[in-house]
């Protein structure tokens, strides 16, 4: 594994989050030693291997695929938290950022990812700025980023810089460094065009072109409230409509949160291959709706889970994102299948990954990243845990993130039992709240 050698975990019970979420029994995990997994399925096929060999209790499954957040927010988190979107933007949250600096952005980074990895959740898709800051603690902590640097032109933002340095400091980011880098390639960099409201359309059309050139993810805020995009609508019909008028729905695009879409939003997207970053959690604090996941997925668009930044949606839990999902889309369609347990599951992995354009991560099958979450078995939570389908609906329903003991990511541990094995919780948490308590007015 990455810094080690070969490894061979052995687990009653392995969800590989294969199309159909199958269930695998009395199974194994090969990792090579570069970190990637040579063989995931039942121990009665596996190939003779010399690894070294580690058993364990209970189940084995991917990391799960944070779709869209604002890690760094943790600083800020609980500030204006009942306020509509606009407003809280405004007056609460642009005011107490511009108090930030990159040592406050490194701090509260790292205590979301320690956070997130005990939650289970090894990749996170990142939209914020200080992108040194935010590479240093992921590369600290061990996780793994998609970091889509912030690109805006709002009030008091200017302080950055314009938003055509914004752009072209992420260009040459990776025209010297490529898509991705260091250990595991657990960093890699795209755009994050704030918004259709923060940004003129020509620097909507710029950073498209700019990421698509370098096969880039575009990650962008889209048609969240219908009060941000009021005057987009009015010109074009629509977000999405606006974005393809501009050429922006062309390559690698992440459209997140997706809350206000009509059926042509929907096959638009659909049909320029663009996915949707679903932050329920979020949206529902901030009163701004509930996206249409059923018709998205109907439509084949894909759709990963968020959980938005953590000042909005306030906790990193992806788990809580799926279950808040599968009820509102229930409620929502009085469909009590709208979304099963299974399909909750795969958004949070296999999906999520797909969501990004990333292959290589979401699932345990042969040629991906090892990003590996051990969960245990012996909690109440389980009441038939020999039943496939009890087993995985429990695990969604009514587990999630408290039965995380373990986590891997490209085949090196880096939590062990609960614990982060790169940097002392404790401390991480002592940076957050003094970085907290500096930026308070």
């Amino acid at each position: 594994m990455t810094g080690g050698g070969a490894v061979r975990l052995l687990a009653p019970v392995l969800l590989p989050c294969d199309p159909g979420c199958s269930v695998v029994r009395d199974a194994v995990v090969d990792i090579t030693a570069e970190g990637r997994i040579s063989f995931a399925g039942p121990r009665a096929s596996a190939p003779a291997s010399d690894a070294a060999v580690r058993a364990l209790p209970g189940a084995l499954l991917p990391g799960l695929v944070n779709t869209h957040a604002h890690t760094p927010m943790a600083v800020l988190r609980g500030l204006g938290g009942d306020l509509p979107l606009l407003r809280w933007l405004h007056e609460v949250m642009w005011p107490a950022e511009g108090r930030l600096t990159g040592e406050h952005v490194r701090a509260g980074m790292a205590a979301g990812c320690v956070e997130m990895l005990r939650n289970g959740c090894t990749t996170s898709v990142e939209m914020y700025f200080f992108t040194r800051e935010v590479v240093d603690a992921v590369t600290a902590v061990g996780s793994r980023v998609l970091l889509t640097p912030g690109v805006i032109a709002a009030p008091g933002w200017d302080r950055l810089g314009s938003w055509e340095a914004m752009r072209d400091a992420i260009s040459r980011r990776i025209d010297r460094d490529g898509l991705r880098s260091g250990p595991g390639e657990r960093i890699e960099l795209g755009y994050g065009p704030h918004s259709a409201y923060t940004l003129p359309p020509k620097a909507l059309a710029s950073v498209a072109e700019h990421a698509r050139e370098r096969g880039a993810l575009l990650h962008i805020h889209v048609a969240e409230t219908t009060e941000e995009d009021a005057e987009q609508r009015a010109a074009h019909g629509s977000v999405p409509a606006m974005l393809d008028d501009l050429g922006v729905l062309g390559g690698r695009v992440l459209a997140a949160h997706g809350v206000h879409l009509s059926d042509d939003d929907i096959a638009l997207l659909a049909a320029k291959g663009a996915a949707v970053a679903h932050c329920p959690g979020s949206n529902a604090k901030l009163a701004a709706g509930v996206a249409r996941v059923t018709a998205l997925r109907r439509a084949g668009v894909r759709v990963g889970l968020g959980t938005d930044g953590p000042a909005s949606g306030d906790d990193l839990d992806v788990w809580a994102e799926s279950r808040l999902a599968g009820l509102l889309a229930r409620v929502t369609s009085g469909d009590a299948a709208a979304l099963t347990a299974a399909e909750l599951l795969l958004m949070a992995t296999r999906e999520g990954a797909a969501a990004i354009g990333r292959d290589d991560i979401g699932a345990l099958e042969t040629g991906r990243w090892a990003d590996v979450v051990h969960i245990g078995l012996d909690e109440s939570t389980f009441v038939d845990p020999d039943d496939d389908a009890q087993l995985v609906s429990n695990l969604v329903w009514a587990g999630g993130s408290k039965l995380v003991r373990d986590v891997w990511v490209a085949g090196e541990q880096v939590l062990a039992d609960g614990e982060p094995t790169r940097v002392d919780r404790a401390a991480t948490t002592a940076a957050l709240r003094a970085a907290t308590a500096a930026i308070r007015p």
